[in-house]
């Protein structure tokens, strides 16, 4: 995500870095590459000329505080305005008004609203609300059944739509299904087009008009760029759309269309999605966003991340097991699952500050198959193996190579790390962990 962006920012960040004090003249040279960055990374042309006169007017004659560099000061105030730029602070879904509150996603095919309509409604089941959804795209191919079948994987119904029924009558009587079956949300996925026309528009509206939604989101592809933008501003004229989901964020290496909308549009960014799982999908936060684009990292993402996907009960037990030496290799198979559920390893990295700067992270690829691979070879040792690596010999570490479809060397190389880790803990304990937070551990 913001990748190319982040390396060009960063460079032009580079050369301020070695001035004593901030001038004109290093400003002017610093804010050239900065300008260069963003319209390369396609930002709206617009948007690249008022934040560069605003970096500009702040940074000129501002006293360097004796703790800053004149580098680090270009780059506070750049952080400060492409928070306010992208919005200041995250704008929630609306769901108020007289329940199930209907939330319309709006968009062009294939800018992924089916697949966020699912992202969703999990995200509203783990607030404990009870979404309902609704397919009304009778149009596409298997659009309907691709919505049922999401439906069921993250356990939320769907409206039973047919291909011959019209958008606005499925939508009229999702609402009244809705109410009586005592939902709280509705979510519609509205049919797309291949472009703008006024078919789409009119069908739009007549729906709104029918369901009096509290929320209507575009839902737009991140990597088109501009093209998410001039959409974002199309459908807002046509509906008053509420804010934009922009998908396939972690694809998005210029970052263009994050940095432009709320500007040009004047509506927020709600959520982005960053993968193609159901749970992909994250509320959108202005001020942790620059600090991805700075290359600053994102460390509340990260324990929001953790606190979701960690069961507090179980860390308590690992925490104890942790000060009596006695973490086994059950507990780095259940660490290991409980770090898929977070997401990809590189993306989890790249949010821990400084590490996206590391070239070494950059050359390596993190292999996510790995921890599947790991899962496999604890899952067929015996409990008494799991529990004492010691007594894992030869003739051993061939059948659990041979049950878990890897080699001997991965098995080997499993039990390495894993007394790696083991005699790390060691050290640490003489230094003394303490709990912070849910889930949590601390030196």
């Amino acid at each position: 995500m913001f990748e190319n962006l982040t390396d060009k920012l960063n460079l032009a960040f580079k050369k301020l870095k070695g001035h004593g004090k901030l001038t004109e003249k290093n400003i002017d040279v610093g804010l050239k590459d900065v300008r260069l960055a963003l319209l390369e990374a396609d930002v709206h042309y617009k948007v690249v000329k008022d934040l560069i006169a605003s970096i500009r007017e702040r940074a000129i004659g501002q006293g360097v505080l004796d703790s800053v560099t004149p580098g680090q000061q270009v780059v506070k105030i750049v952080n400060e305005e492409l928070t306010q730029l992208m919005g200041s602070k995250h704008v929630e879904l609306c769901l108020t008004g007289s329940q199930p509150a209907v939330v319309m996603l709006v968009g062009l095919q294939g800018s992924g609203k089916t697949t966020t309509a699912g992202k969703l409604a999990k995200l509203l089941m783990g607030q404990r609300r009870r979404p309902y959804l609704v397919p009304a795209d009778p149009y596409r191919p298997a659009a309907i059944d691709q919505l049922k079948k999401i439906g069921s994987q993250v356990g939320a119904e769907v409206f039973p739509a047919t291909k011959d029924m019209d958008p606005v009558d499925i939508c009229r009587n999702a609402l009244l299904t809705g109410r009586q079956g005592g939902f709280d949300a509705l979510l519609i996925d509205t049919a797309g087009r291949l472009h703008i026309d006024e078919a789409l528009m009119a069908e739009l509206g007549q729906i709104k008009e029918t369901v009096r939604p509290s929320d209507i989101l575009l839902v737009a592809d991140a990597m088109t760029g501009q093209d998410a933008v001039n959409m974002a501003k199309a459908f807002d004229d046509a509906l008053d759309i509420g804010g934009v989901i922009l998908t396939k964020m972690e694809g998005d290496a210029r970052g263009g269309a994050a940095i432009s909308i709320k500007t040009i549009t004047s509506k927020p960014i709600k959520f982005v999605g960053v993968g193609e799982k159901l749970d992909a999908l994250e509320p959108f936060h202005p001020d942790r966003m620059a600090s991805r684009i700075l290359g600053m990292g994102d460390v509340l993402s990260l324990i929001e991340k953790a606190q979701i996907s960690m069961d507090e009960k179980k860390a308590q037990e690992l925490e104890k097991k942790l000060r009596r030496n006695e973490f086994t290799l059950e507990d780095f198979r259940e660490q290991m699952i409980q770090i898929r559920k977070m997401g990809s390893l590189e993306d989890l990295l790249a949010m821990i500050p400084g590490m996206g700067k590391l070239k070494q992270l950059k050359q390596f690829k993190v292999d996510d198959r790995e921890l599947v691979r790991i899962t496999a070879i604890i899952d067929s040792m015996t409990v008494g193996e799991r529990r004492n690596h010691s007594i894992v010999n030869a003739s051993r570490r061939r059948r659990i190579a041979t049950g878990s479809g890897t080699t001997v060397q991965e098995v080997n190389q499993l039990l390495k790390n894993y007394v790696q880790v083991n005699k790390m803990i060691k050290k640490l304990n003489k230094g003394g962990l303490r709990t912070v937070g849910r889930g949590g551990l601390r030196l």
